[in-house]
């Protein structure tokens, strides 16, 4: 295993992927990634698949059994990307077994458009933990108002959500009350608690983004690049706030396992910025971090593991934020806008996967 992301995994990081493929499981790559890697789950989303989907040959088989019975685009969408979800939750099956079930995980969304439909959302998620039908799978589900009673109510049916599209810190400890509630209703109807995993996934890099947008507006370039990692460190703190709690000792007591804080969006998008920051800059205990292939290999290549990097930093962190509350950046706007275009992009992104499939079940069919 590499030297720099064995350092990492020895600090209590689990390395993520954060891309599927067809290809990348037939050509035995994720196994490779496994190995080599020390990779431990997988992230997935419909950019991935549409991606995935216009690269060479690799679904054209099935995508021309689909064609020729004639299954509608909703249909040949999930059916397509279930396949490659229950393959890759295969081939991470001995990860799952040897870490007790806590890593080996593949994650799923449910289709964003539902974003704002507790009822629906909740019916997608059971639809597809039905399908998919493996004990290493995560629902992604969508951190918004409508999907936080979903998040409960997904857990206390006994399955296993990985929580999306988190940026703020309000809404994180209202998914942190969503997860304690999903487990305490998952206790009542009977289901083993040791057997249901979950993580939140906050979003890092977008913060930057945003903030960085508003930071050159009001001639401040001093502070860019910075609050993304300091609004992860603080949401660390508040997992281990909460973690201190005497609900959660009772559902610990229980064999809960706990909501490990997940890092996403950690590809750099500002080439002036070091490539493996949220990486670096990102590191203690139960935490995962999910990262694109570049990423990867460039915390492999060159990433400098200095142990803990969150905890004992977290006074740094509210300073930096109280910096940018006086230069004059809105945190609130930022992370309700992030939100807003989340969801945007995530739907968008959907459209994209079914248009793509679309045009293949059609020049299939032809």
């Amino acid at each position: 295993m590499n030297d720099n992301l064995k350092a990492l995994s020895d600090e209590g990081v689990s390395i993520w992927l954060d891309d599927i493929s067809r290809e990348r499981l037939q050509t035995g790559n994720l196994a490779e990634l496994i190995r080599d890697k020390g990779v431990v789950g997988v992230t997935s989303n419909p950019t991935i698949f549409a991606k995935a989907l216009s690269k060479g040959s690799a679904y054209d088989e099935q995508v021309r059994d689909l064609a020729v019975r004639g299954v509608d685009v909703e249909e040949g969408v999930r059916s397509i990307t279930t396949y490659d979800i229950r393959w890759a939750a295969d081939v991470l099956r001995p990860v799952y077994d040897r870490t007790d079930g806590v890593d080996g995980r593949v994650s799923i969304e449910v289709d964003p458009r539902l974003a704002h439909d507790t009822e629906k959302t909740v019916a997608e998620a059971k639809a597809l933990w039905w399908l998919v039908d493996r004990p290493n799978l995560f629902i992604k589900i969508p951190a918004t108002l409508a999907g936080l009673p979903a998040i409960t109510e997904t857990l206390a049916r006994g399955i296993s959500v990985n929580v999306t599209l988190i940026f703020s810190l309000e809404r994180y400890g209202q998914v942190i009350d969503a997860f304690f509630e999903g487990l305490e209703k998952a206790k009542a109807n009977g289901h083993d608690l040791s057997k249901i995993e979950s993580v939140a996934s906050f979003f890092v890099s977008r913060v930057d983004s945003e903030i960085d947008k508003r930071l050159e507006k009001l001639g401040n370039t001093e502070l860019r690049g910075k609050a993304g990692i300091a609004n992860a460190r603080l949401a660390y703190a508040l997992f281990e706030e909460r973690s201190a709690t005497d609900r959660w000792k009772a559902l610990k007591d229980a064999g809960a396992r706990p909501q490990r804080p997940l890092w996403a969006s950690t590809g750099v998008k500002n080439p002036d910025y070091r490539d493996t920051m949220y990486v670096e800059e990102l590191v203690a205990p139960n935490t995962v971090n999910t990262m694109p292939e570049p990423t990867l290999e460039a915390a492999a290549d060159h990433g400098e593991i200095r142990g803990d990097t969150i905890r004992g930093r977290y006074d740094e962190a509210r300073a930096l934020m109280a910096a940018l509350k006086e230069a004059g950046v809105d945190y609130d706007d930022v992370v309700r806008v992030l939100e807003e275009e989340g969801v945007e992009k995530f739907e968008a992104s959907w459209t994209e996967l079914l248009e793509t499939v679309k045009r293949e079940l059609e020049d299939k069919a032809g």
